[in-house]
């Protein structure tokens, strides 16, 4: 495996980062310009939250049928699977420059299709095409900057590829906001991600291919040249010699560097190991339910009691700005910390405010306001069926009304406040207009509450407490921990694993919440990230500062701290006393 340049890492490593600035720009240059890739990933998986609220009102067959809205969310997570696994082949045959240029093309394809949609089937169809840019991007950006970066301060510049992934989101809520009142909304908010893709075509056409995987294909001189420029004079000539014994090694244990054994793969320890690390840490990161509350924001914002879309956009626009803060606090801590200590941390946090949640929906279930026959009765014409046919209309609250299907109800609040007992009416247009101007709330989503605000509380300490940790260790992990010859494969297997976990949980959250409520939905994530705390303490190595073949003769010793709390791995303290 290739190496890095041998010495530990401290607390100069986020200085150092940034001192690239004026000290070595190109390496800036090439972590950025790939990360355009982890936006264009942010803002077409953030996006949908709030361009779903306007597609439900353009398309009334979506705004009646829950499974169509999980489809029109979930089709890009199912072409991320696709995506996720031809980019890790096409990393490996084509170079990890190619497989970014050819997301970008499916970035760009996909959001002129959504934004020309003039039904869901099309917009289904473009969602996929976006999917398959994203799970190209997803995996093969953080392996391009890996692959560029000093090992010193390689966690650092790929955690600025989930910074980029978190701003891409919090970006998707600003444009959802802007667009509200204009004449086209979603279709403006799903057309524009074009932008940022055409942009980092052009940009990615300026760089050049990983040097790590040139050096592999034959082409040292280029792979040299490259390796000049990343790092310092005293420094380089180190690393080339990393690179070459790794690829010589690999040339005398296979015969060749270009085919790749999958039976071989399978039974390699180093590489089995680090799959179980890699693809548990994947898995783990969608289990505890981070998509569902950046795919469904605003809607899990109308649960707790917001009856408004821009009112939820707007406060789901918090949650995304304390996404992106989190990764820059990840930026700072990954190389001082450390990957493992962060991860604890982050699922320490997780569990936490996810108990929060369902705590939080427990109550705002329990407590929702009465239906009112009086005002219900009202206007008989736009009574809710079901309410009508009831034998026992007394039990009847704003979750019951919500829960009618022959047709949907809505729950109109009482003129003397929202906590009152309200009306129970057919929810469509004119009888929401109706609610409207009688200065009344209209709720179809979820129910007025007095809990509303200790939810947003629970959502902000839930990314606050995922974002450095849990939402951008498990990439920077993958980018690192296979040897050269298997890395794009290996990190197809654990991107393909992500995506299929995201997947389920988008697929289901809504029927989930539905069927069991939200606050059971969200205990069921909160045991889950008990299970992945347990994983993370057994599974998951320390990695922080070493040098990549360092990282695989680890994994063939089973050399893992469970002393995660130690300051510095033993393997660093070993290459200070010989420095």
């Amino acid at each position: 495996m290739e190496g890095g340049i041998h010495g530990g890492t401290d607390v100069s490593a986020f200085r150092e980062c940034f001192s690239l600035t004026w000290k070595n720009p190109y390496v800036l240059r090439l972590a950025f310009s790939a990360g355009i890739g982890g936006l264009l990933f942010g803002y077409d998986t953030g996006v949908i939250s709030g361009a779903l609220l306007y597609i439900r009102d353009n398309f009334k067959t979506v705004d009646r049928e829950t499974w169509l809205q999980e489809m029109i969310v979930s089709m890009a997570v199912a072409g991320a699977i696709v995506g996720a696994a031809i980019g890790g082949w096409a990393n490996d045959k084509f170079g990890r420059r190619s497989a970014i240029l050819m997301a970008d093309f499916l970035f760009l394809v996909g959001a002129i299709v959504m934004a020309a949609a003039p039904n869901p089937s099309l917009l289904v169809i473009g969602r996929v095409f976006v999917g398959l840019g994203v799970g190209m991007a997803s995996m093969t950006a953080p392996l391009y900057i890996s692959e560029a970066s000093p090992a010193k301060i390689r966690g650092a510049l790929v955690s600025t590829n989930g910074f980029l992934i978190t701003g891409g989101q919090f970006l998707s809520y600003l444009i959802n906001l802007a667009f509200t009142n204009v004449t086209g909304t979603w279709r403006w908010m799903l057309g524009i991600a074009g932008i940022p893709a055409l942009l980092q075509f052009l940009l990615m056409f300026t760089l050049p291919e990983s040097p790590r995987w040139l050096y592999r294909k034959g082409r040292e001189e280029e792979a040299k040249a490259i390796l000049r420029r990343i790092y310092s004079a005293e420094d380089v000539e180190q690393e080339i010699c990393a690179l070459k014994d790794s690829v010589e090694s690999e040339i005398r244990e296979e015969g060749s560097t270009e085919k790749i054994n999958m039976i071989k793969l399978c039974k390699t320890k180093t590489v089995r190991r680090g799959l179980i690390a890699g693809v548990g840490l994947q898995v783990f990161q969608q289990f505890v339910g981070i998509n569902t509350v950046m795919y469904y924001s605003p809607t899990i914002v109308q649960l707790a009691g917001f009856a408004s879309n821009r009112t939820a956009i707007l406060l789901s626009l918090v949650t995304a700005g304390l996404n992106a803060f989190g990764s820059i606090i990840s930026i700072y801590f990954i190389d001082r910390t450390g990957r493992k200590k962060l991860l604890i941390i982050s699922l320490f946090g997780v569990i936490i405010s996810l108990g929060l949640l369902t705590g939080v929906f427990h109550e705002a279930t329990t407590h929702a306001p009465a239906i009112s026959s009086l005002e219900t009765q009202r206007f008989k014409n736009i009574t809710c069926p079901d309410y009508d046919s009831a034998i026992e209309t007394k039990a009847w609250d704003c979750m019951t009304c919500l829960k009618a299907s022959s047709p949907f109800c809505g729950f109109c609040s009482s003129p003397s406040g929202k906590e009152h007992p309200g009306a129970c009416w057919i929810a469509n247009d004119s009888v929401k207009d109706l609610c409207h101007n009688e200065n009344r709330l209209w709720y179809t989503r979820g129910c007025p509450s007095n809990f509303g605000w200790f939810a947003l509380l629970g959502l902000g300490l839930y990314i606050i407490s995922f974002s450095p940790g849990m939402g951008t260790v498990p990439w920077i992990v993958n980018s690192e921990i296979y040897p050269l010859r298997f890395r794009g494969i290996c990190g197809g297997i654990a991107a393909t694993a992500n995506w299929i976990s995201n997947l389920i949980v988008a697929q289901s959250f809504l029927s989930l919440t539905e069927a069991i409520g939200t606050s059971w939905t969200f205990l069921i994530f909160g045991v889950i990230s008990v299970i992945a705390l347990v994983f993370v303490v057994v599974c998951v190595p320390e990695t922080k500062g070493m040098p990549m073949e360092e990282i695989e003769k680890m994994l063939e010793g089973r050399s893992m701290e469970f002393k995660f709390w130690k300051k510095r791995s033993q393997f660093v303290e070993k290459q200070n006393q010989s420095a």
